[in-house]
């Protein structure tokens, strides 16, 4: 692929790379970084506080994310959007590759722009959202992060799958069984779908300490006082924030992640972040599990609680360290950047081949 100019639209929210919870922004940066040190020129559009090896636009404040979850957090989204794209439409740009979810693909959809868009999809999708999308995608590129998330709207018009990354230089991998520590991790946000109350469950049965690290969701926190506080006891201990090499470490000497998820997880980093780390996974058979968790090599996978227990049973079974060299091998900014970067050619020469003759 020649050099070429990218710009990649995020969130107003979280800088990139995010200082702590920030999904789609660290995987804005471990794209970008990738892309730039193949010779391209990317641009992160996204929130004040943003850097790396490329050009960082800040067209929202550090204080806009005190908004987030509140009234005013869908027209600050809105004004960030306008401004996005009023700066991609000034701007030389062969691709633009937009992360910010629904409301961006309807600017873009209506933008008429020079260069052509890309959009990644980063949650769960309805079908009124697959309604939406199959109204559009002929002016968007879409991309998934998932088979499992292109199966929730089949009749969109899906133009890639390219699955989420980690930079494997940030974990710190223990792969001998004798240098980890008898405890069980959860990383994830505090809420109903990551099924945190069956984590609980499931350490109670198995007689070990558990460790939840994760934000309390703004629409969960009757969830957490009902079903997680009184459950807080020594056993079951509750981080709110974890980041840097305090998550290395916590990762890496868990005896094992679980991964109860209720509800159609579109892919699931918490899980890649683990096994990188040498730390195999047993997740419930829902969503995207079965694309990230290979039984046997990098963890397993059970139909219900009582198969996540029988599952703990087998975590010997385990090579830690061909657990950790295979995730880092599926899961590494190259094969990210190699998806992208054959979906943004295929856009761009799509639009090369549909644009209207010069007069």
């Amino acid at each position: 692929m020649d050099s070429r100019r990218i710009a990649i639209i995020v969130s107003p929210w979280f800088p990139v790379p995010p200082q702590g919870y920030g999904g789609i922004e660290l995987m804005a940066y471990n794209l970008g970084r990738e892309l730039s040190s193949r010779g391209h020129h990317v641009t992160i559009i996204g929130r004040q506080g943003s850097q790396g090896p490329y050009e960082s636009l800040a067209l929202a404040p550090e204080s806009w994310t005190r908004q987030l979850g509140t009234r005013d957090e869908l027209a600050r989204e809105n004004l960030f959007l306008y401004r996005a794209y009023e700066t991609v439409r000034r701007r030389a740009f062969d691709v633009i590759h937009d992360n910010s979810g629904m409301n961006g693909i309807l600017v873009a959809a209506q933008s008429r722009l020079q260069a052509p868009v890309v959009a990644t999809l980063h949650g769960a999708l309805s079908e009124a959202e697959g309604d939406f999308l199959n109204a559009v995608d002929r002016q968007v590129h879409l991309v998934s992060i998932s088979r499992a998330q292109q199966a929730l709207v089949a009749s969109v018009e899906w133009r890639g799958m390219v699955h989420n990354a980690i930079n494997p230089e940030e974990y710190t991998p223990i792969t001998k069984p004798e240098e980890k520590q008898d405890y069980l991790v959860e990383l994830a946000r505090i809420s109903p779908e990551k099924g945190q109350d069956v984590a609980i469950e499931i350490a109670k049965r198995l007689r070990m300490p558990l460790v939840l690290a994760g934000k309390v969701d703004y629409d969960a926190r009757r969830y957490f006082e009902e079903k997680i506080k009184p459950n807080l006891d020594g056993q079951v201990t509750w981080r709110e924030d974890v980041r840097g090499k305090e998550k290395a470490e916590l990762l890496a000497r868990a005896r094992a992640m679980l991964f109860p998820i209720q509800w159609e997880e579109p892919f699931g980093i918490a899980m890649v972040e683990a096994m990188v780390s040498g730390t195999p996974v047993i997740a419930m058979r829902r969503g995207a599990a079965p694309e990230v968790v290979e039984p046997g090599v990098t963890g397993f996978l059970a139909e219900d609680l009582d198969g996540m227990v029988e599952a703990f049973g087998r975590i010997k079974e385990i090579d830690l360290k061909r657990c950790a060299e295979v995730a880092t091998g599926r899961f590494g900014p190259a094969q990210m950047a190699d998806g992208y970067v054959n979906v943004y050619e295929r856009a761009i020469d799509d639009a090369l081949y549909t644009a209207p003759p010069l007069s």
